[in-house]
């Protein structure tokens, strides 16, 4: 029957010759486009998808930054006064119910308000709960969790500056006291960070930000596993790494490679520079002083050297 599809032949089924029925769709579909060419980065063989994956491996096997631990507790109205003056990144500020408005109170609710610092208000009972039943005095404050550099963010903030790399290594200083100072003296005297090891030693705790004075703010701290390995991959990059020690052939005011890129190694005031450590740097300097007096404070004798180091450059 005239235009009866259905019936045998009606139709032709191969590709070959006529078209077929329904190939119509099959064209248009043909002679769409692809759509918009990907960019150089998304296409394989291409350099910049080449290097797009180098750094997405890199970043995958760098180890993620670690932190403090767990927040702390601030507790104490001059202790919170001094922690708000040094800027520190409180997360929130609490008053006991009925604590007595004083100065400090009142200059806690200022600093609070120009900072932009959460203020709440508590039961008593629940303030001796949090913190851990230190006495408060109605006043405390919560302090995040220090959040460490990777110890190759240090030699990238150098190079981001343009200047040859100044590093400060401590080698078991276990006091948070001298670890701020130290965070200080390196930000006044153009240091790009600051390495500790991650065991046997002092972290960035609330007494290290305020001894800081804000500096920890500005200057990174890097934690790192081994301190001596890692003081031999500065050394691969090209970093002279120095220590100080008291029994040092060389003075510090004799030292003339300041002005290369530098690690400075200061040890601990009772033991000085470990072995293993002592044995890894370049060069071991010492502080010339007029007394017989066998050791400074660890912060006073980075900050000496650091002094010198700075005076050099310039």
């Amino acid at each position: 029957m005239a235009g009866n599809s259905a019936r045998r032949g009606a139709i032709k089924k191969t590709g070959k010759g006529n078209p077929t029925a329904g190939s119509g769709g099959r064209v248009r579909r043909g002679l769409e486009g692809k759509g918009p060419t990907p960019k150089a980065k998304d296409r394989e063989g291409h350099k910049a998808y080449k290097a797009k994956r180098r750094a997405e491996q890199t970043s995958a096997t760098r180890p993620k930054r670690r932190t403090s631990g767990e927040a702390e507790w601030v507790a104490g109205r001059n202790s919170v006064v001094e922690v708000l003056r040094a800027r520190m990144p409180v997360t929130a500020v609490y008053v006991a119910e009925g604590a007595e408005r004083d100065g400090r109170l009142r200059e806690v609710f200022a600093l609070t308000s120009e900072q932009g610092v959460a203020m709440l208000e508590i039961p008593r009972h629940e303030m001796d709960k949090l913190t851990g039943g230190a006495v408060h005095q109605g006043l405390a404050a919560r302090v995040p969790a220090y959040e460490y550099a990777h110890a190759d963010d240090l030699l990238a903030a150098a190079a981001a500056s343009g200047e040859p790399p100044l590093i400060v290594a401590l080698d078991s200083v276990t006091d948070p006291r001298n670890l701020g100072a130290v965070v200080r003296s390196a930000s006044g005297f153009g240091a790009h960070g600051v390495l500790i090891p991650e065991r046997r030693a002092a972290g960035m705790t609330a007494s290290a930000w305020k001894t800081s004075a804000g500096a920890a703010s500005r200057v990174p701290v890097a934690q790192t596993v081994n301190l001596v390995r890692q003081l031999k991959a500065y050394q691969a990059a090209g970093c002279m790494v120095v220590g100080l020690a008291a029994d040092a052939d060389v003075s510090l005011p004799d030292f003339d490679l300041a002005t290369g890129p530098l690690v400075l190694v200061v040890g601990s005031e009772g033991k000085g520079l470990s072995r293993l450590v002592a044995a890894t740097c370049d060069q071991l300097l010492g502080i010339p002083m007029a007394s017989g007096l066998e050791s400074l404070n660890a912060s006073v004798a980075a900050s000496i050297a650091l002094y010198a180091i700075d005076q050099a450059r310039r």
